[in-house]
């Protein structure tokens, strides 16, 4: 019974903080809601029995990626002031593109929640394996090192067009 209280706590928080991430008007805000949500996603991890990716999610995603999150956004709004509303550019059908796109997910989510095989599916081969050191480690060095590499490759090469751009913009100060 806590278990399941824990589960809709956690994901009502996970919710909240996408929401946030994507309502924020505010980057830093916007950023603060990512950790909140990623925090939210360790609590998942951990109850499902994965411990150790519950400690990567939260020390590596919501504490090291997040601070170098923080450091990129600030360094780019050094020195600039608020936009005004009036000189935000809209998308024409945003605000009806993005209601369509909610409803179509939500139908999905419904679609997937009322099938009769996805919680069977959960507990598959390798649900005792699920989470442990030995299968992330396996799992990311096999099968997701591409992936992983061209990751770190990607958040090096938006580090330093941050820093390109923040020199560029104090020169012109």
């Amino acid at each position: 019974m806590l278990s399941s209280v824990v589960f809709w706590l956690a994901a009502a928080l996970a919710i909240a903080g996408a929401g946030g991430v994507l309502l924020a008007r505010n980057p830093v805000h916007s950023a603060l809601s990512l950790v909140v949500n990623l925090a939210s996603l360790g609590v998942l991890f951990l109850l499902l029995h994965a411990e150790f990716l519950a400690v990567v999610e939260i020390l590596v995603y919501a504490g090291a990626v997040m601070v170098l999150f923080l450091f990129v956004v600030t360094l780019l709004m050094a020195g600039t002031k608020a936009p005004k509303d009036e000189h935000r550019l809209r998308l024409a059908y945003q605000f009806l593109l993005a209601v369509l796109f909610g409803l179509i997910l939500l139908v999905l989510v419904a679609h997937v929640m009322l099938g009769a095989d996805w919680i069977s599916n959960l507990a598959g081969p390798n649900a005792g394996s699920f989470g442990t050191i030995a299968a992330f480690g396996k799992a990311l060095f096999t099968q997701y090192l591409l992936p992983f590499e061209l990751t770190a490759v990607v958040l090096l090469v938006a580090v330093i067009g941050v820093i390109v751009l923040g020199r560029e913009h104090g020169a012109n100060r």
